[in-house]
């Protein structure tokens, strides 16, 4: 059919299609290899009791998401800009340092994940594993440096599919009960090690450096949007790319602890990725198990070019510095190569970078609920009070989540 006589709602729905993009990419950061550590090790040792603490975790995501693309789309300025801009040099300088201890406990998981599926699919050493996926991080980053933000999208969608595909499949051959699931959106507790995975998978869900790279990835595709309508069709679109890119992280973060808690409980050796790939093939079969790891290839890859993207746009927007990103790929690899070098326990380290990005949330979201709520930045796409009550609840939950995990693990264990 000519486009002339393309009816008029296509022709809308088909710009709105071509406008979708940046939230799949942050998603990514929803569904990397510390997600997979957490989700399982959560699956596998409470079985479905911590269901609700994902999907309670995607809403607040989505939540997130969607005001830090609204702060990039209508000032033209990304979130680290803007701090950086009220904030005085040493105040700058300290908020950038915790910014860039969460990006490098980011690019931690991130680069373990990968080495970890390496070695599962070809017996590659650890380290070695790691050099490769940062080898394979940097020609992403080339691709976006050279060609533009759309094929690197491009290609970010493609990974993501992989991911869904890999570490859903075994639900199709072994699927969860239904009871056990509505049973899990019951929020509870069981002692210390509950909250540790409930923090953990928290951190790994809603991630800060996602929250900052949001901004950029929408200001960097859409622009400043140029007058009132040109805003609300942009923020009409963003509305649903980040509605849909989120639930599909969801949908794949809830079934990693799904396929865990219904086949890994009780099985010896789970607590690592290595062992529960190991129990994953031993009960569903070797396909499902090559399909496992190359889902966590897909996102180790995948993830750790988002998070060098985010690490670069915190790094300019607060201290103004341009650093080449293939010499901050290389900086921000060294502690997880170092970490594989020495023999630690690659899960466990997986583990508590999540938790530790989850002490790394409040700084991200106080100032993003401030810009957002700010009519002198925002204008009249300020938030409304229901929005800023909501981010509020949200920090709120963070926060009591984190003061919890440390009360029960100084009195060790409830």
């Amino acid at each position: 059919m000519p486009k002339s006589v393309l009816p008029e709602g296509r022709k809308s729905a088909a710009r709105g299609i071509f406008l979708l993009g940046p939230a799949f990419v942050a998603a990514i950061a929803y569904v990397d290899p510390g997600n997979v550590a957490a989700n399982l090790t959560g699956g596998a040792a409470f079985g479905y009791m911590l269901v609700w603490v994902l999907v309670a975790a995607n809403l607040m995501a989505a939540l997130v998401q969607y005001q830090s693309a609204k702060l990039g789309i209508v000032t033209g300025r990304t979130m680290p800009q803007l701090l950086g801009e009220r904030m005085r040099p040493a105040q700058r300088r300290l908020f950038w340092g915790q910014a860039e201890l969460v990006a490098v406990a980011t690019d931690l998981a991130e680069v373990i994940g990968g080495a970890i599926a390496l070695n599962l699919l070809f017996g590659l050493p650890l380290f070695w594993g790691g050099l490769i996926v940062g080898a394979i991080s940097m020609c992403l980053l080339a691709l976006q440096t050279r060609h533009g933000q759309r094929p690197f999208e491009f290609v970010i969608v493609g990974l993501l599919a992989i991911i869904a595909v890999g570490f859903l499949a075994g639900l199709v051959v072994s699927p969860p009960d239904g009871g056990a699931v509505l049973e899990g959106l019951i929020p509870r507790f069981d002692g210390a090690e509950s909250v540790l995975l409930a923090a953990s998978m928290l951190g790994a869900t809603v991630m800060p450096h996602a929250i900052y790279v949001h901004s950029a990835l929408a200001r960097d595709r859409h622009g400043k949007a140029r007058d009132a309508a040109d805003r609300k069709r942009l923020l009409g679109a963003t509305r649903w790319d980040v509605i849909i890119a989120l639930s599909i992280a969801g949908v794949v973060n809830i079934g990693m602890l799904l396929l865990a808690a219904g086949n890994l409980r009780g099985v010896d050796g789970t607590d690592t990725i290595e062992g529960a790939h190991a129990a994953i093939e031993s009960a569903l079969g070797p396909a499902i198990g090559l399909v496992f790891a190359i889902g966590l290839l897909a996102s180790g890859l995948a993830s750790t070019a988002v998070g060098s993207y985010a690490g670069a746009t915190i790094m300019e927007g607060l201290l103004g510095w341009r650093i080449p990103v293939f010499s901050r790929r290389v900086l921000t690899m060294i502690p997880a190569l170092i970490i594989l070098a020495i023999g630690v326990s690659p899960t466990w380290a997986l583990v508590i970078s999540q938790v530790f990005l989850s002490f790394g949330i409040p700084f991200a979201l106080v100032p993003l609920l401030k810009l957002t709520s700010d009519r002198t930045v925002m204008g009249d796409a300020a938030n409304r009070p229901l929005v800023n009550w909501a981010l509020g609840l949200v920090v709120v939950l963070v926060v009591a989540l984190n003061v919890t995990l440390i009360v029960l693990t100084l009195m060790g264990g409830a």
